[in-house]
């Protein structure tokens, strides 16, 4: 075969042909709850908002299964591209797909069958619980299909085709844009119509990510190749499960922070559902940031593992010095907007009383206060599972949210109350970046003694 463009162009052409395409694939995606949450919040109200927001765990948990997958699978692809192992690549793809389809089919078993508890374990209130059900109960019926989506965006995108792997989100997302509207406001079907739009949307999006896998350009795969190996399996889970863990912790964080906004808001001027739907708002207009995070780390994922594995250590260095440099321009943008720009953004999403607006910019000045360094802890995470280095990875993905951010938010209010919960976000962010700063460096020091790993059963 020809030398594969990852180990020989510029980083700067690679990044711009990997991230931008996996930028728009990322930021479309975040726009299927975005869009959801803008028309739900004009048609149905704040307490429709409020749903959206309770029931954002669950596609949380579906994003987190689809990142132990597909990162797991295509970063090691990508590592056994740079040693030139294809037929080995091969059935890694193939069996993470496989993979992908059964896991999304549990997921929607599990998650139909106790729909009730578990909205009320992410913090529906009594008044919302209604609306949630709903929603979320249609939207459950699309997440096996998203699952296998956003998995196989990630071998796409590690087979040299980022511009298709964007297609398949952008498809899906205008039809779910277009659909919104029509369903929500002409045909009156409030919440119901959301979801529906979400779901066809994301139909569309699923046949045109599985049309590609007879397309592939640096394996041909065989019948043979789509089985469950189990040692394969578990390295694929073992080397995606820092992407996995950063987003379960995310979602863990989602309903600690659902349950102390409700609890102290109940003791403030702002009761139970304005903090509750405010949180949304703001979470879901951080999700557009991070998307874009994201979708830089996406793009140089298959650019670091496959010249880690090709044992191009400088321009492991180069790439990932370019994305921490992109990522820190979109961060300074996205913390002047929340800055100098909160009630501009939170009027897209509907009117409220005095109050509503009130504790939606505090909060939006407060708990992303810290975000031009946030996405560093993230690009770091995903650094290390793209050289083989889960460990290091899984530890990253859990600093933010789990070791800083959820023992704030219990800690705090309960000496300065519900902005004690607002508070959390900027230190968590500030500690989590100074750890990720520290253990890059060192690896950076280290990697011409590291060896290459194309992780695989033996």
């Amino acid at each position: 075969m020809n030398e594969n463009p990852l180990g020989t162009q510029s980083i700067s052409t690679l990044l711009k042909k990997f991230a931008v395409p996996s930028i728009t694939a990322t930021l479309v995606a975040s726009l299927y709850n975005i869009v959801d949450q803008i028309f739900i919040g004009q048609g149905v109200g704040y307490l429709g908002n409020a749903a959206t927001n309770v029931s954002y765990p669950l596609s949380t948990i579906c994003l987190a299964l689809s990142l132990l997958l597909g990162v797991g699978s295509a970063s090691r692809f990508s590592l056994c591209l740079g040693r030139k192992e294809f037929q080995h690549a091969a059935r890694i793809a193939a069996g993470g797909v496989v993979l992908m389809a059964a896991a999304g089919t549990l997921y929607l078993i599990i998650g139909e069958t106790f729909l009730i508890p578990l909205l009320r374990i992410f913090g529906a209130t009594k008044e919302v619980l209604p609306f949630a059900r709903q929603y979320a109960g249609i939207t459950l019926l699309g997440m096996p299909l998203l699952i296998l989506t956003n998995g196989i965006s990630n071998l796409i995108r590690a087979d040299g085709n980022p511009r298709y792997s964007m297609i398949c989100m952008v498809a899906g997302a205008i039809v779910n844009t277009l659909l919104d509207p029509l369903f929500i406001f002409a045909f009156h079907w409030g919440v119901f119509g959301a979801a529906l739009a979400t779901v066809l949307g994301q139909v569309l999006s699923f046949f045109l990510a599985v049309r590609y896998l007879r397309y592939f350009r640096t394996v041909t795969f065989t019948r043979e190749h789509f089985h469950i190996d189990i040692k394969d399996s578990f390295l694929t889970c073992y080397m995606g499960i820092s992407s996995c863990m950063n987003q379960l912790a995310i979602t863990l964080v989602q309903i600690i922070l659902n349950h102390s906004l409700t609890y102290y808001g109940a003791l403030s001027v702002y009761g139970e559902d304005i903090p509750l739907a405010a949180c949304g708002i703001v979470m879901k207009t951080n999700a557009i940031l991070l998307s874009i995070i994201v979708g830089i780390s996406q793009g140089v994922q298959p650019i670091i593992g496959f010249n880690f594995g090709a044992q191009k250590y400088d321009r492991v260095r180069q790439a990932f010095r370019l994305a921490i440099k992109w990522n820190l321009v979109v961060s300074i943008v996205g913390f002047l907007l929340f800055q100098f720009c909160p009630g501009a953004i939170i009027s897209l999403f509907g009117n409220g009383d005095p109050l509503y607006f009130e504790f939606s910019i505090l909060f939006m000045r407060t708990f992303l206060f810290m975000v031009s360094i946030n996405g560093v802890q993230l690009l770091s995470s995903n650094f290390f599972t793209a050289i083989g280095q889960a460990p290091k990875g899984l530890f990253l993905s859990l600093t933010r949210q789990v070791f800083f951010l959820i023992p704030l938010i219990l800690i705090l209010p309960l000496r300065l109350g519900i902005f004690g919960v607002l508070l959390a976000g900027p230190i968590a962010d500030l500690v989590a970046f100074l750890v990720s700063v520290i253990l890059v460096t060192h690896q950076f020091r280290n990697m011409k003694t590291a060896s290459p790993a194309c992780v695989h059963a033996p």
